[in-house]
């Protein structure tokens, strides 16, 4: 069984049997974890008694639904500008959402999907292009962002994302054609088929290597996962992300955003400014009903037993972020520290 179809859906079945949402695995979108990101939470112990009961049975099904489904994914476009595009897969979860821009001078992907879909995201390009890919962007380091990089770098691309993820996957023993070939600290501009694709690190955010790409020309926006339109974000306080750094990046997105900027998000469909404020105002909300509680000596236990996220729980709520999940997170990002 190949690296990505073990990783990434075994520990997606085992993260969502975890959390009683083992149906989740394929429908729901969301963020796979690759088997080298490291797991720090307080049911790592569980975890691993599930590893050793139900692993083996994990490997068939989760590995048999995917190849199972992938005959039914397809990945759907939209034109958002001359030669910049959206890619979102349909039929199934095919990771996150793709930018691509097409043209004479080269061909930009922003981010490649899961591993095992590598080859239909290569073919979604060439619907667009009759050249390959120069250069391939990853937003973070998740695997349904980075899980196609070895198969576009062996066909041509240049691997390009902020210096974490690069330092991340070689400590964890990334393949070698998986990783970045070029990285970044700060940011890096692109100057091709008459747009500038600008580059830029949000610190501590969903992850601790995230990156943004903004096409000012023709006010589009790719958000990766500082977006979950429509749903209660996944904020990886396990590999460098936090709250406070989440919603400082929807701010940096909402600066630079009008009403006519379309926005493409890390998960869910093409999005707005308004759809980001939204978003941003829930989050802002959430962590202040949760801050509350906690600054009253309330515990973890207390506070879930209390829901104070029950307003949102029928518009925010899906299967890998429930509601519960989403207060356990703002708990802990504001207690970590003491």
């Amino acid at each position: 069984m190949n690296f990505w179809l073990k990783t990434a859906n075994v520990n997606r079945a085992l993260e969502c049997l975890n959390y009683g949402i083992f149906e989740g695995i394929i429908s729901n979108p969301g963020d796979v974890k690759p088997a080298w990101i490291s797991r720090t939470r307080s049911s790592r112990r569980k975890i691993m008694i599930r590893r050793y009961l139900v692993g083996a049975m994990l490997v068939i099904v989760s590995g048999g639904l995917l190849l199972a489904q992938q005959s039914e994914i397809t990945f759907k476009s939209i034109e958002l500008s001359e030669g910049l595009y959206m890619l979102q897969g349909e039929g199934g979860f095919a990771g996150g959402n793709l930018g691509l821009l097409t043209g004479s001078d080269g061909v930009i992907l922003i981010d490649d999907a899961l591993e095992p879909l590598a080859k239909k995201v290569i073919n979604a390009v060439e619907t667009h292009s009759k050249a390959p890919v120069d250069f391939v962007i990853n937003t973070h380091v998740h695997g349904d962002h980075v899980g196609g990089n070895a198969a576009l770098h062996k066909s041509g691309a240049t691997i390009i994302t902020h210096d974490n993820i690069r330092n991340r996957m070689v400590a964890d023993n990334a393949t070698k054609e998986a990783l970045p070939q070029v990285t970044f600290s700060d940011a890096v501009t692109f100057h091709l088929n008459g747009h500038t694709a600008h580059v830029f690190h949000v610190p501590h955010a969903h992850t601790d290597g995230d990156a943004v790409i903004h096409f000012p020309e023709v006010n589009v926006i790719h958000s990766g996962d500082i977006l979950f339109n429509g749903l209660f974000p996944f904020i990886d306080l396990d590999f460098g992300g936090s709250v406070s750094g989440y919603i400082t990046a929807q701010e940096k997105i909402l600066s630079m955003s009008d009403a006519d900027t379309k926005i493409i998000s890390g998960h869910g469909p093409m999005a707005s400014k308004g759809d980001l404020q939204s978003a941003h105002d829930m989050l802002i909300d959430a962590l202040a009903r949760v801050k509350k509680l906690v600054d009253a000596g309330k515990s973890e236990d207390d506070i879930l037993a209390e829901n104070p996220l029950a307003s949102y729980h029928d518009d925010w709520n899906w299967g890998f972020i429930t509601t519960e999940r989403m207060t356990r997170t703002l708990y802990r990002s504001l207690t970590r520290n003491n």
